[in-house]
């Protein structure tokens, strides 16, 4: 199994909080600022296919002043992918990846989908990889 992939803002309550809840059940991750190094939007369409769409509103910041400012409500898949990769402040937060499954982390306790299966009875002493 893969080690999770987190895309992470340390700013936000909710990405600070799903990085307890791994650490409590003892799994590493791996933590990317995506605003820093903001996804391709090939990254962001194999993600949309991890949550089971195609649609990249799935993981749209639609509340945001920014997404009025572009004219987002009425654009295409592909436009409101590309605002996504330019603004990756839009892009919803967190995202928990392991292996071919992804999770938006909202409630942060979501990410309980992805390492609450098989292999959950590990050692809590030892570093879990998923």
């Amino acid at each position: 199994m893969s080690e999770p992939i987190v895309w992470f803002n340390a700013s936000c309550s909710k990405c600070r909080t799903t990085k307890g809840i791994l650490a409590e059940h003892g799994v590493d991750a791996t933590y990317l600022d995506y605003l820093r190094e903001p996804p391709t939007p090939e990254e962001l369409a194999r993600v949309l296919a991890m949550l089971g769409t195609d649609d990249p509103r799935t993981v749209a910041r639609t509340g945001e002043a920014l997404w009025a400012e572009l004219g987002l409500d009425e654009a295409g898949a592909d436009e409101v992918l590309d605002a996504l990769t330019q603004h990756p402040r839009l892009i919803e937060r967190p995202i928990v990846i392991v292996g071919d499954r992804a999770v938006v982390a909202r409630p942060p306790e979501r990410v309980l989908e992805l390492i609450d299966g098989p292999g959950s009875a590990e050692s809590a002493d030892e570093p879990r990889r998923l």
